[in-house]
C-alpha cells in the first residue's frame, strides 16, 4: 500500500494524520478525500457491483485442467465458488496462486450477480454492448477504406494502360 494511501485512509478514519514525535510536518500535504474517491483512483470505468456476503458462497479447492502437465495436476489451486441463493458456480484457473485465483473467481462472482441482479440494465452488458459496436464501426470503416483503394488503383490502371502513348 502507498503511503499516500495509506494517509488518505488513516485520515479519513481518524480525521487527523500524526507525523511521529519529531514535529517535522511531512514532506507532502494530503488533501482531505472521501473514501469513495480512494476505492475509484486509477479505475477508468468504475461499475458498483454487489457486496459479496461470504455465508453466501460455498468455496472448494479443485485441480485445474488445461496446460501444464505435472504442475497443474498435483496442485489444487483452481476454485470453484458457487453462490448458494442463485446456484451461480464460477470456476477460476488464471493463475498458479491460489490467493489470486481466489480474489479473481469472487470478482468474476460479483460481475455475474449483477448482470443476473439487473439483467439489461447492467452497466457490465452496456460497456460489452458498446465495445461491440465500436469493434464493428472500426471494421467497417477498415473495409470501406481498403474498398477505396482498390477503386483508385483500378483506376489507375484503366487510365494508363502498357503501350498507350500519351506522352
Amino acid at each position: 500500500m502507498s503511503s499516500r494511501l495509506f494517509v488518505n485512509l488513516i485520515f479519513q478514519v481518524t480525521g487527523k494524520v500524526t507525523w511521529g514525535t519529531s514535529g517535522r510536518p511531512p514532506l507532502f500535504t494530503v488533501p482531505p478525500v472521501s473514501l469513495a474517491h480512494v476505492q475509484t483512483a486509477g479505475k477508468k470505468d468504475y461499475i458498483e457491483l454487489p457486496v459479496l456476503n461470504e455465508d453466501e458462497l460455498d468455496e472448494q479447492f479443485v485441480r485445474g485442467s488445461g496446460p501444464g502437465g505435472q504442475a497443474t495436476n498435483k496442485t489444487s489451486n483452481c476454485v470453484v465458488l458457487r453462490h448458494i441463493p442463485t446456484g451461480i458456480v464460477v470456476k477460476c484457473h488464471q493463475t498458479r496462486s491460489v490467493e489470486t485465483n481466489r480474489k479473481r473467481a469472487r470478482q468474476i462472482m460479483r460481475e455475474k450477480l449483477e448482470v443476473t441482479y439487473k439483467g439489461e440494465e447492467s452497466d457490465i452488458l452496456k460497456n460489452k454492448r458498446e465495445s461491440i459496436q465500436r469493434k464493428q464501426d472500426k471494421r467497417k470503416r477498415a473495409n470501406e477504406n481498403l474498398e477505396k483503394k482498390r477503386f483508385f488503383k483500378e483506376a489507375l490502371m484503366t487510365d494508363f494502360k502498357p503501350g498507350d502513348d500519351r506522352g
